[in-house]
């Protein structure tokens, strides 16, 4: 699952090269609109793994909390521990995050 920001259009070529290969590796990819409530969505079970850009601690703290209790795994696209300030959240259930990583690499100067 990921979400688009609101600059898309300054970051249109990572943007869609990380969901282009996304969805070359994966079975599908849902877009959402709410990165909070994409972030329940990834504790629940719904969806295996959630990326995005450039979103603010506003989109992230009670969902990362979340996450975090219901074992999931958060961390920026270098694999290192997200911060509510960070540009960069990839999220997971905890099984597929190196694999993820593996895809943002590919597509990100990591």
């Amino acid at each position: 699952m990921t979400g688009f920001p609101y600059g898309f259009r300054e970051k249109m070529q990572t943007v869609i090269g990380q969901f282009e290969a996304f969805l070359v590796e994966s079975q599908a990819i849902r877009r959402g609109g709410s990165a909070a409530l994409d972030l329940c969505y990834a504790a629940l079970g719904r969806v295996d793994g959630f990326w995005e850009i450039d979103l603010l601690p506003w989109d992230t703290a009670a969902g990362l909390v979340i996450v975090e209790e219901a074992g999931g795994r958060v961390t920026d696209f270098s694999g290192q521990p997200f911060s509510v300030y960070g540009r960069q959240l990839l999220v997971s259930n905890g099984r597929i995050h190196e694999e993820m990583l593996a895809v943002l690499r590919k597509v990100t100067n990591q």
